[in-house]
């Protein structure tokens, strides 16, 4: 640690003293608390696109957006009390990941939650990564933290066609988290074959897939058992932003 970064308060070591009724007593310095935040922050994974999401900087744009933006207030006030977790379902660029890595930035802000950051197929190649040789982690390695966050997101679920085996380890990661009641929110590009028939005319295509057909029938019923759907509509946000610089 440079000089510069010692805490002139305590000079580094977390703690400060106190005279109470002739005695010192030794309490925590506000640089402890800073420094876990940042470590929590550095733990989480975000990439660094999504690191300036926030809740007060999602753009609403209809109704859909607007009622996912409260359900993810309502759930950062409520954690850790909720029983259940978030799917944000909806189409490229409607502003899911936004909302989920907001949702856990707020937490490690407000509520020193540890959490982490996963993009689906990211995760599903550094798991098998650890099967070559030339390895120097486990599997075991790799999955501690999946199991040990708080709260994890796992962004752009389907992304990676399931196969048996990442059916069964996606199935084992998420079942482990549901047991031990530890929050999960997920992220998917792909509709509901059980959404209702009103959000499906903006978001089926003819012959498009389904989250189903991506993830399987268990996978999926797993998920809806723990988490909260959350439906969002809309264009494209990239494609709009894109579209409005070339008119400059």
């Amino acid at each position: 640690m440079s000089e510069e970064q010692v805490c002139q308060r305590c000079q580094g070591t977390g703690w400060l003293l106190d005279d109470a009724r002739g005695a010192q007593v030794a309490r925590r310095c506000g640089c402890f608390d800073e420094r876990r935040m940042r470590t929590l922050v550095e733990q989480a994974n975000i990439p660094r696109r999504y690191r300036a999401c926030r809740l007060d900087n999602f753009e609403v744009h209809n109704d859909s957006h607007k009622d996912a933006l409260k359900i993810s207030r309502q759930f950062v006030k409520n954690y850790p009390a909720q029983d259940v977790g978030l799917v944000f379902i909806g189409p490229c660029g409607v502003g899911k990941t936004h909302l989920a890595v907001a949702v856990i930035q707020e937490l490690i802000e407000k509520k020193r939650a540890f959490c982490l950051f996963y993009d689906f197929r990211e995760l599903i190649r550094e798991i098998q990564s650890t099967f070559t040789p030339e390895s120097t982690l486990s599997e075991s390695d790799v999955l501690a933290p999946v199991f040990q966050s708080d709260v994890l997101v796992l962004d752009e679920l389907g992304a990676k066609r399931t196969t048996a085996w990442v059916e069964e380890t996606v199935f084992y990661i998420i079942n482990h988290r549901y047991n031990h009641k530890k929050m999960t929110l997920f992220t998917t590009n792909y509709p509901d074959t059980d959404a209702p028939e009103d959000t499906r005319d903006s978001f089926y295509k003819k012959g498009s897939e389904s989250l189903v057909d991506r993830i399987g029938v268990r996978l999926r019923s797993r998920i809806y058992e723990m988490c909260k759907v959350v439906e969002m509509e809309g264009d494209d946000y990239r494609k709009m932003a894109k579209q409005a610089s070339y008119r400059f």
